[in-house]
């Protein structure tokens, strides 16, 4: 389960910026999760509910805002989303895509006290 290890990076960059920013407690975080990224939404709730106990950012509410897939198609010349790597183009049927966006996960936004 890796979601474990992602939630620990995001506890780290967590204490980095309460150190260089100054405040000593986090009440929400905003997470952007791409769905190409792999990382499985429920394993990711819990792993940061075990994570961040006893840190700053202990009973912090994790808010979870879901990027779509997207992919640019060769064959078609368009910009098309997907479900998944490796699904065909919803509009010509290829394969032939290369992923644009929709793989990230980051740290969009917090609330500190």
């Amino acid at each position: 389960m890796h979601e474990m290890s992602l939630c620990e990076s995001v506890v780290r960059i967590l204490e980095d910026n309460a150190r260089s920013q100054g405040f000593g407690r986090v009440k929400t975080v905003w997470l952007e999760v791409g769905a190409l990224s792999g990382v499985e939404i429920e394993a990711m709730r819990f792993s940061f509910d075990a994570v961040t106990r006893g840190t700053l950012a202990d009973r912090a509410k994790l808010e979870l805002i879901a990027l779509p897939g997207e992919a640019w198609c060769m064959q078609c010349a368009k910009s098309v989303e997907v479900q998944q790597r490796f699904d065909a183009c919803p509009t010509c049927g290829s394969y032939q895509l290369q992923v644009t966006g929709g793989d990230e996960l980051k740290i969009k936004e917090l609330e500190v006290e």
